[in-house]
């Protein structure tokens, strides 16, 4: 049994008051007053989430500072690790890979619906790679840049209510009979909040490809964002999913199973290679050296915004 995680106590939160929420709005036989309840308990959700969320993070840090200077560094320290998923993002994705390698297809089918929302029942080895490759590009923004990037502005508060909306969205953001008036709020807040990040996170993909050696192509990388970076329902999915696609110079996303049910999806990049198992560590690789990009960045920002407040205070 591993540490207890917050980001699960979020979701359980989400879970519980979802489950109310709905069994209240089921309730009205009424389709049309049942979908405007959904809007309305959905909208609550997402207050209730955040405040809870915000309110929560930031007693906690007010309390561990007022008791010790040091209690408060080491739980900023240890909500801050919290709200960056990069180390889990690589350990789930290349358990896919050795899965594949190691034990076949069904365990590494086993092994992709861990990280994946979508059914992975009918998948071949090329689908379960192709799942994990997506994920990690797609996560490079959501669970390792974007939360950098708010804790850098607002500290672990911000960082905690980034995570509870991404959390959310992940839950009940889906376009389906069951989630689609309930998660509406919840989807569009993450596409506000993830909208500038996602951007970001792929110019940063980009970047990084010239520091990783001949597997990666920043310069197809920049002609596949700007060609495929809206190939996605979503207007931020596919900006570090193109990226990724080009860098790899792997064709990614297209028709995909979800509850059963087909949906088509534009496909992103252009397959100048077969995909094959070493593009999931390419593409946790790629998704490392862009972190360490915005690390690098977020400290000279932050070096700079020292300097002036020097300066504005002799």
């Amino acid at each position: 049994m591993g540490w207890p995680h917050p980001i699960r106590w979020i979701g359980n939160l989400i879970g519980g008051l979802t489950n109310s929420f709905l069994n209240i709005a089921d309730r009205d036989l009424d389709c049309q007053a049942a979908g405007q309840k959904k809007r309305r308990f959905g909208l609550l959700l997402v207050v209730i989430v955040v405040l809870i969320t915000g309110v929560v993070s930031f007693l906690l840090l007010i309390v561990a500072y007022k008791l010790n200077s040091v209690a408060g560094v080491v739980l900023e320290a240890i909500m801050t690790y919290y709200c960056l998923a990069a180390k889990s993002l690589y350990v789930e994705s290349m358990k896919v890979a050795s899965a594949l390698s190691n034990e076949g297809i069904v365990e590494g089918k086993e092994a992709v619906s861990m990280i994946v929302g979508r059914d992975t029942n009918d998948l071949d080895e090329t689908g379960v790679i192709k799942a994990a490759v997506e994920t990690v590009a797609e996560n490079t923004s959501d669970g390792v840049i974007a939360p950098m990037l708010y804790l850098a502005i607002g500290g672990p508060v911000l960082g905690f209510i980034y995570k509870a909306i991404n959390t959310m969205d992940s839950m009940v953001g889906y376009k389906n009979d069951k989630y689609m008036d309930f998660g509406r709020c919840a989807a569009k807040l993450d596409d506000i909040v993830n909208f500038i990040p996602s951007r970001i996170s792929a110019w940063l993909m980009i970047l990084a490809c010239v520091f990783l050696g001949k597997d990666y192509s920043s310069c197809n990388a920049l002609r596949i964002y700007r060609r495929d970076r809206f190939n996605h329902s979503s207007p931020n999915s596919a900006q570090t999913e193109s990226a990724c696609a080009g860098a790899l110079g792997l064709r990614l996303a297209g028709p995909a199973s979800y509850f059963g049910q087909i949906v088509p999806k534009k496909y992103i990049g252009d397959s100048l290679r077969a995909i094959e198992i070493e593009d999931i560590k390419r593409a946790n690789k790629l998704m490392i050296v862009t972190e360490l990009l915005c690390v690098i960045i977020c400290m000279i920002l932050l070096y700079i915004g020292l300097i002036c407040i020097n300066l504005a205070n002799i």
